[in-house]
């Protein structure tokens, strides 16, 4: 437990950052489920809709901390993949 003044408030950020910080991650991860989940079905043309905002979500996780640049990259391209993978397959 904190000791010290600046600790303590320390502490009280440190929290409302965790808190925060779950938030975007909860919102970032339902995103790219959604995004899958309508690749899968095969509603291509939703799944291309999803693609640029979840991107975009990607890029501002990046931002604020939630994610390292090279595994917003891996993630981007991934998406990316498959979405291209399945629209060539049919």
């Amino acid at each position: 437990m904190a000791n010290h003044k600046s600790a303590e408030k320390r502490a009280r950020q440190n929290e409302k950052q965790r808190i925060r910080s779950r938030s975007h991650r909860t919102r970032l991860r339902n995103q790219i489920k959604k995004l899958r989940k309508s690749v899968e079905s095969g509603e291509l043309d939703t799944a291309r809709e999803l693609l640029r905002p979840t991107l975009a979500m990607v890029d501002r996780s990046v931002q604020k901390g939630l994610l390292h640049d090279n595994a917003a990259a891996r993630t981007k391209s991934r998406l990316t993949r498959l979405l291209n993978q399945t629209a060539a397959q049919g």
